[in-house]
């Protein structure tokens, strides 16, 4: 054979290398450098993919939505837009406050885009119109989302007890290596009030000015200088701070009459324990509910989270004893870092075992120092692997761990091509030189093996360029896999060929077996000898296989298998995001959040539950996206739910998702409330599952257009969680201010404003200090929560008047204001500067993916009745360029999904045009590859099939398991059809020969490969992977060692006769 087959590159690799004492060393420092890589990759349960997203919140006083749009908003945006790396600017115009956000390309460092803004912002700074405060900038990143939480709770403590304990808890966490951003969700603010009454201070003439310029003035310190005393320079302080309620109750604030007026005449005042209008209570199976207070804990970017987390909880635990009273407790209700570890251990677990698995298959085809070599084979290729995923800068993750699964299959395929032909070699030649023989056969196999190599890196590598949210997500399974089969390829030619001699050269060799196939070999000439017996049949044959393979597809138009972008994963946490209708209470919102909780408790498998009211939830990568930390508003409610772990139930999060839909659909809310079941997203979180943008001429007709589109939605029984974007308009009061009465009671509109303000909004005039380590605490004159009303006793207040120089008389609130009721703006949403609505909504039931609640929608539309120019067009990717008529554009999950498969389609015509080129330059003629690349669509047959009959979805994980196979396949085509050139003619006994001898070692890649898919089936978002490597292996394996010679058969040989034809 050596003759017909020169060294090339790899039988020179494997002569220099097959008797060096540098091999044994090569395997040693693969040892070695992968061993590193694994205890220092950090360890996480996603890849992190780097959206940074910068918000500018400008305070626009007095400005209602649509003004605020014209002279805050479009201006901000237009300097938003030109900013580098900006993609999307999405603004939120309210009655006295915008937001505007820039999102930036996926993949920009956060810091860049912080500072990006801040510079762009900084620059027109001069542009801020007269009035308005300037911007807040407010940058959010991955890195900011919590991967700890611990709740505090119990032991019959309040709101402010529970926050002074988690105060030094966070400073004490926040010593901790590698720890980031760390913040407290549900804190209470104690508090000296001054509270006014209204009543006393019109009986003594007091103004509100004056009750805070004097609890201001007394409260004041003054570092006045030095001075000399005593031979030293010493510091003149004037002034003490006052520090308990009696003090500042005692304080004179003027005289009337004669007699002396204090705070305590006109005020009440107090100690508060709590002056935040928030709501926040933690309730486990079996317990009553109580406040709590949660303290959440970030990592620092690139930071290790298994690490941190447990460092966190072992300083935590260390505080306990001295820091935690009896009866509290502290409950971990999020713990990225056990779930990272868990998810990490478990495919490392299905690693080993999908190595044990294919050495016991190689024990079983070939021999036991066979599989010897190939036990110290596969972990070499991996630990290089890892090594290079270190390199490259990957974390140990879900997706670069089934990269290696998945290429584990693949990556030992080299090995046994090598190892096979290595042992027939031995088998022809048993009084050769062993050595000899083990190059001549890897020379044999050499060229093709490469060629076969790279058709697996080319298939791979053009995924590393799929753009949007997804290709972050993605990027390790190609990177990883490439250089898995690259270092594969090194191996197969250096180590094994080395390893063979050492400790398969002793053995007798498999001669009989090696040559004639056995029992494999036997049955394929049984089964290939009538196919290939006439042209006709061989023709009959590929009819049939071509009609089979793209009728399979029919599947996806019949819907029997869908089509979504990644499947639910199973998770242990979910919530339950609330919107009350605007103007709604606090109190309204928890005890909403409350029943909700009570219905959350009766599914077995949740432990416990986090009600939060007025404030959000500690956010995760969703809330993230969807700007959850934002919902500060009174009518705004969240339930967090804590699922007890993996292994303990039966059902996955997705299945109690739906069950817990069903269960709250039930729940008697308050008119106008929006109940929505939240999970965390597989993949890349978007604002909403299914979403339309709603564009149109003026915003009744947008408004008008939305509300139809609702309707749609909830016309569909699978689509669930209805909403809309603007909501209803709230009542809000409006004072006006008589500029006739002020100036007839010699009034300043300042004191009026100003007097509103400390009697409504409440005003902080300093703080007490109280020493011994303790937080100062604010003094506040402000009325309770429960006086805020507009009555008799708001409008009786005094403000000050100035009715001739010098006197200083006061006047009633009422005389000179006037209260009327008033409806707020809806708010204006633009995306890219241009204005929208939107209605979004969740997909739950008989289907989950947004295509089909598309078509679904559509078809309601098509079906209303629609005023005369309001009927909407759809789009389905890109605003549209007419904002005149009203457009539907889908965005949400179908716009990842639309790109995701948009470039993952580009990616598999790239990578059929290199395999096309790589094959050509090994074969040199432009037709025999297309003979090559005909077994592909073999694929859909096994892949169709598989997702029918699991049940899934053909995701996004199913077209990698389609590209990777095109690849794999290709690499089984290139050695049957080497094997047939260097065969001589082509004769039908030649073709029978060439299938039965390649079909041994086709066949145990094959199976090589499906073990690597089979111990990731039961993974929820890789299942696609596994059904499309398993059920298309098996398939195109078997098809194509009869495809390609029945190929040969109908356009190579002469019709009846076993003549030869030149290849």
């Amino acid at each position: 054979m050596s003759d017909r087959h020169p060294l090339g590159i790899a039988g020179g690799l494997t002569r220099a290398f097959i008797g060096s004492a540098l091999t044994p060393l090569f395997i040693l420092a693969a040892l070695a450098a992968g061993l590193v890589a694994l205890i220092s990759l950090p360890r996480e349960e996603e890849p992190q993919i780097s959206v940074p997203m910068v918000d500018i919140h400008v305070q626009a006083p007095g400005l209602k939505a649509e003004d605020a749009v014209k002279l805050v908003t479009e201006p901000l945006e237009v300097i938003v837009k030109g900013i580098n790396g900006v993609e999307h600017v999405y603004s939120q115009t309210h009655d006295d406050a915008v937001l505007v956000t820039a999102r930036f390309e996926v993949g920009t460092r956060a810091e860049d885009a912080i500072l990006r803004v801040h510079d762009k912002v900084r620059a027109n700074i001069d542009r801020i119109p007269v009035g308005i405060p300037e911007p807040l900038i407010v940058g959010r990143g991955i890195d900011d989302v919590a991967i700890l939480t611990l709740t505090l709770s119990g032991g019959g403590l309040g709101a402010n007890d529970l926050t002074r304990i988690a105060r030094v808890m966070q400073t004490e966490v926040a010593k901790t290596g590698d720890v980031g951003l760390t913040y407290l969700v549900g804190d209470a603010q104690d508090a000296i009030r001054i509270e006014p009454d209204p009543d006393r201070l019109a009986l003594y003439g007091v103004t509100l000015q004056q009750l805070a310029g004097k609890v201001a003035q007394a409260n004041r310190v003054l570092n006045t200088g030095k001075l000399r005393d005593r031979g030293q320079m010493v510091d003149l302080v004037a002034g003490e701070t006052l520090t308990a309620p009696a003090e500042v109750a005692n304080l004179l604030i003027t005289t009337r009459d004669g007699r002396p007026v204090y705070v305590s005449d006109v005020a009440a005042v107090r100690y508060v324990e709590n002056t935040r209008d928030v709501a926040v209570s933690h309730r486990a199976k079996g317990g009553e509910a109580g406040p709590a207070v949660t303290l959440a804990v970030a990592k620092r970017a690139g930071a290790n989270a298994v690490v941190v987390a447990e460092a966190v909880l072992h300083r935590v635990e260390a505080l306990e004893p001295k820091l935690i009273p009896e009866g509290v407790t502290v409950t971990v209700t999020r713990d990225y870092g056990e779930t990272a570890n868990e998810k990490a251990n478990e495919l490392l677990f299905h690693l080993g075992l999908a190595t044990v698995s294919i050495i016991a298959l190689v024990w079983l085809a070939i021999g036991w120092r066979e599989a010897g070599v190939v036990a110290i084979v596969i972990p070499v290729t991996i630990l290089l692997t890892l090594f290079a995923a270190w390199v490259m800068g990957f974390t140990l993750n879900r997706v670069s761990l089934f990269a290696l699964i998945f290429s584990i299959g693949i990556l030992v395929d080299d090995a046994i091509v090598v190892i096979e032909n290595i042992d027939r070699h031995w088998g022809l030649d048993r009084k050769g030189s062993r050595v000899e023989a083990a190059i001549a056969a890897v020379a044999e196999v050499g060229n093709p093996t490469i060629v076969a190599t790279l058709t697996v890196v080319v298939a791979l590598l053009p995924m590393l360029f799929v753009s949007g949210l997804m290709g972050p997500y993605m990027s390790p399974i190609p990177a990883n896999a490439s250089a898995a089969m690259i270092f594969s390829f090194f191996v197969a030619v250096i180590i094994t060929p080395w390893l063979m001699v050492k400790i398969a050269g002793r053995g007798a060799g498999h001669g009989g077996a090696g040559h004639h196939g056995g029992w494999l070999a036997r049955g394929y000439r049984a089964v290939a000898r009538p196919v290939l017996a006439t042209k006709r049949r061989s023709l009959g044959f590929l009819l049939v296989t071509a009609g089979l393979s793209f009728g399979s597809l029919g599947l996806l138009y019949t819907r029997d298998v869908t089509v979504k972008l990644l499947p639910f994963d199973n998770k242990s946490e979910l919530s339950v995001v609330i919107d009350l209708p605007e103007g709604s209470s606090v109190e309204a919102t928890d005890r909403v959040a409350r029943d909700v909780a009570d219905v959350v408790l009766g599914l077995p498998e949740v432990t416990s539950v986090q009600t939060y009211a007025g404030t959000p939830a500690p956010f995760n990568f969703n809330g993230l996206v969807r700007h959850y930390y934002l919902r500060a508003e009174p009518q705004l409610g969240e339930v967090a739910i804590n699922l007890v772990g993996k292994a303990e139930r039966d059902r996955e999060s997705h299945a109690i998702a739906l069950d817990l839909r069903q269960r709250l659909a039930g729940l008697v809310v308050p008119e106008g409330t929006s109940l929505k079941v939240v999970e965390p997203p597989p993949g890349p979180p978007v604002i909403a599952t299914l979403l339309a943008e709603v564009y149109g001429p003026d915003a009744k007709t947008r408004r008008a257009a939305a509300g139809m589109i609702r309707e749609a939605f909830e016309a569909v029984p699978f689509i669930v969680d209805v909403d809309d974007s603007f909501g209803v308009q709230a009542r809000r009061l409006r004072v006006r201010v008589s500029s006739d009465d002020l100036e007839f009671y010699g009034v300043q509109e300042a004191d009026v404003f100003d007097t509103l303000a400390a009697l409504n909004g409440g005003q902080t005039v300093g703080y007490s200090h109280r020493g011994e380590g303790r937080l100062p605490i604010p003094l506040v004159v402000g009325r309770d929560k429960a006086d805020r009303v507009m009555d008799e006793r708001f409008l009786t207040t005094p403000i000050p008047a100035n009715a001739l120089p010098g006197a200083r008389g006061v006047v009633e609130l009422g005389d000179v204001v006037t209260v009327d009721e008033e409806a707020a703006s809806y708010p204006v949403f633009r995306h890219n500067g241009r204005d929208a609505e939107m209605v979004t909504a969740e997909l739950a039931g008989e289907f989950e993916a947004p295509l089909y609640g598309m078509l679904a929608v559509a078809d309601r539309i098509e079906a209303m009745d629609w005023p005369e120019g309001t009927k909407p067009e759809i789009s389905l990717h890109g605003q549209p360029e007419d904002e005149g008529k009203v457009t539907l554009l889908w965005d949400g999950e179908w716009e990842v999904t639309f790109v995701t498969f948009r470039d993952m389609g580009a990616a598999f015509g790239v990578a059929l045009l290199g395999i096309y080129i790589l094959v050509v330059a090994q074969f040199g003629s432009f037709r025999l590859p297309l003979v090559i690349l005909t077994p592909i669509p073999l694929t859909f047959l096994g892949i169709m099939a598989g997702h029918w009959l699991f049940g899934a979805p053909f995701s996004a994980t199913s077209m990698i398991g389609f590209i990777a196979l095109a690849g794999i396949i290709v690499r089984n085509s290139i050695l049957l059809v080497d094997f047939i050139r260097h065969g001589g003619g082509v004769t039908v006994d030649l073709l029978i020969e060439a299938g039965a001898i390649r079909f041994k070692p086709i066949l145990l890649t094959a199976i090589a490969a499906m073990i690597g898919a089979v111990v990731i089936l039961a993974d929820p978002i890789f299942q696609g992977l596994a059904i499309s490597l398993l059920f298309g292996l098996l398939t195109s394996t078997l098809l194509t060692v009869l495809v390609i010679p029945a190929i040969y058969r109908v356009f190579r040989t002469e019709a009846g006769t076993a003549a030869t034809v030149t290849a």
